[in-house]
Parts: C-alpha cells; sequence; structure tokens
C-alpha cells in the first residue's frame, strides 16, 4: 500500500515547498528543522494504524480512560540525510526502539554507481512494527538494501517505509524487489522524473549536503 499523504492540502505542503525552494535551502538549519517538522507530520499518521488498548490514567481529581498505543516500534533511518526525518518521527515516538544503517552510492568513472551497505547498528526487530526512513527514495535500491539488512534482526510485525519525495520509477522498484502485502509506503510527495545520476526531478536536490554540507 502507497500513501500519499501530500495529495491533500495540509500544512506539510509548506514544509515540502520550503525544502524544495533553491534560496530557502541556503540555511540548513531551517532545512534541518523542516525535514524535522515533516517526520512528525508522517509519525501522526502513522500512528493512526496503530493499536490501541485503553488504559486508566489518574489525574489529580480522578480516573481518565484513555486508549494508549500498545505496538513495540523500530525506527529506522539511512545515514546521515536520514537524520533529521528519523529525530521528527522519534520526536512522538521517544519510547520506540532505534536502528541505524549505514550505506551510499559509490560512483564510477562513467557516472553509474552501485549502493554500498557499510553498518548497521540495531537491536531485535522480531515482533515490533518496523518505520525505516529516508528523505528521497530515487531509483529505490538503497532502501531495498537498508530493508533487507534490517531483516537480518528479526522479523517484523509490519514495516512502514517513509520517504518525502519519491520518484515513480523508485516506487515500481519497489513493488518488484519488496513483498508489499506487510508494508505500507508512506510519501509527501511523488515526482515524474530520475536524472542519469538517478537525482529526482523536480526533487531537491541532494538531501545530506543540504543538511551537513557537501563531501568529497
Amino acid at each position: 500500500m502507497i500513501k500519499n499523504i501530500g495529495s491533500e492540502n495540509s500544512v506539510l505542503n509548506q514544509f515540502i515547498a520550503e525544502i524544495r525552494d533553491k534560496d530557502i535551502q541556503a540555511d540548513s538549519m531551517r532545512f534541518r528543522r523542516n525535514l524535522e517538522r515533516i517526520g512528525e507530520i508522517f509519525a501522526y499518521e502513522i500512528s493512526k494504524t496503530f493499536n490501541y488498548t485503553e488504559q486508566e490514567v489518574r489525574t489529580p481529581l480522578g480516573v481518565a480512560n484513555i486508549p494508549l498505543c500498545v505496538d513495540k516500534l523500530l525506527l529506522a533511518t539511512i545515514l546521515r540525510a536520514g537524520l533529521p526525518l528519523h529525530q521528527g518521527i522519534l520526536n512522538f515516538f521517544d519510547r520506540a526502539d532505534n536502528a541505524f544503517i549505514s550505506a551510499y552510492r559509490k560512483y564510477s568513472k562513467d557516472g553509474s554507481f552501485t549502493i554500498k551497505f557499510e553498518y548497521l547498528s540495531s537491536p531485535s526487530l522480531d515482533d515490533k512494527i518496523l518505520i525505516l526512513n529516508d528523505p528521497m527514495l530515487a531509483t529505490g535500491s538503497s532502501m531495498i538494501l537498508a530493508y533487507q539488512a534490517m531483516l537480518r534482526k528479526g522479523t517484523p510485525r509490519h514495516t512502514h517505509i517513509v520517504s518525502i519525495i519519491a520518484s515513480k520509477e523508485g516506487l515500481v522498484y519497489l513493488r518488484k524487489h519488496m513483498i508489499m502485502d506487510n508494508v505500507t509506503v508512506w510519501v509527501g510527495a511523488i515526482d515524474d522524473e530520475l536524472t542519469v545520476k538517478s537525482y529526482i526531478v523536480p526533487g531537491l536536490g541532494d538531501a545530506g549536503d543540504l543538511a551537513y554540507g557537501g563531501k568529497l
């Protein structure tokens, strides 16, 4: 299932407009903060899918019965661009376990690239809800690699994949390489094109560089 929460008008549109805007992008702190706020919006929407049980909460004046989430969550992100988005999701799911994945594009002289996986830090995934995020879903290959790496840590009850901007090609790639019966993909926008270097058009550029500065 693919849910495009940007297809309905909301304040999310403002934050996505700002991370796309080449002039606003010059302020890296604002760029990171917008990624974080978008993460909070995704977290709120995803929270509607969880299991809840009514529990008693004692107030100074009595007892309130409130439905509270009973699912165990594990939040995972791909370094480094995913960190602000991950923090936004963590702001809402502050009791969740966390995992971090090191993966990157290794370019050849002809401009082609392969996805290199280097490191994974994660607790057990068994019987947890996995929320795996990366701001951009371009070809989809890094997301599949990250998902497969996470499965080494156990079997999740359900997986939520979060990307702010996805390409149509990347979503097709996910459908071909992932069993979607137990997966929900959440996006904020779907763009039509990829460049020859697999950057999304119109996209926003390199999210990691915009958030934390350029790299060699």
